[in-house]
């Protein structure tokens, strides 16, 4: 579980919030708060105030894996190969147990024909999937995807979709504006002004936002891709 209790960092302002393992969407308009949010899960960020325990560890001792929208402009080394072992060099790992990790995690992903590619001649959905084993490598308790999806082709969102679902990390939270997205998700949270508006299944929320609600311009449905869109073009 991660657990959230009475924190303040930027414009947000959480009372108490907890997230279940599994497949989590953090969804709201720009500038209410998804990445900030993220980031302290992380441990990126320290709130000003309130408390986040992941297992009831701290986050900042606790392994997460991170992929941003852009994983391009954090990449560091100029091989693939390298470029997912770092978090285990960094750690200082034993050299063919580094190896061994990076083979195996490439094939259970499906990528094993760019392990030995410049990092430079990726198309962006393949720098994606290079910053997501990168990510995976140290197993991870969280894994989090802030907008990855953003510049994403439907068959790579695809890929990465079949990955988060089968690698076994208990929390893969993931921000996005995509509808589809968020319907597949196991739950989702729903941010506003820097509060949580709502917490549930997808079902839940669509039910809930179509049962009259003081929310309801903001939540009329999860499943109407024009009103998403009006949605997310305003922070009214």
């Amino acid at each position: 579980m991660i657990c959230i209790s009475s924190i303040r960092c930027g414009c947000l302002s959480i009372s108490d919030l907890t997230i279940k393992p599994g497949l989590v969407a953090i969804t709201g308009p720009n500038g209410s708060g998804k990445t900030t949010l993220l980031e302290m899960i992380a441990g990126i960020q320290i709130p000003i105030e309130g408390s986040i325990r992941i297992n009831n560890t701290e986050p900042r001792k606790t392994t997460v894996g991170w992929v941003g929208e852009f994983p391009d402009l954090n990449m560091t080394f100029t091989r693939v190969t390298d470029e997912i072992a770092s978090p285990l060099r960094f750690s200082f790992q034993p050299c063919r147990a580094i190896e061994e990790s990076v083979y195996e995690l490439a094939r259970t992903m499906g990528i094993t024909q760019l392990l030995h590619r410049p990092v430079r001649s990726l198309s962006g959905g393949e720098k994606v999937l290079i910053a997501l084993a990168s990510a995976l490598i140290t197993k991870p308790e969280v894994l989090i995807l802030d907008e990855t999806d953003s510049h994403l082709d439907a068959f790579t969102l695809g890929t990465v979709d079949i990955i988060i679902r089968n690698v076994g990390v208990p929390h893969v939270l993931f921000a996005t504006h995509r509808p589809d997205r968020v319907t597949s998700a196991d739950h989702v949270i729903v941010i506003k002004q820097g509060e949580v508006l709502r917490k549930g299944t997808p079902d839940e929320i669509h039910l809930n936002s179509i049962q009259g609600s003081e929310h309801l311009s903001l939540l009329r449905t999860l499943r109407d891709p024009t009103l998403w869109r009006a949605v997310h073009a305003s922070d009214s």
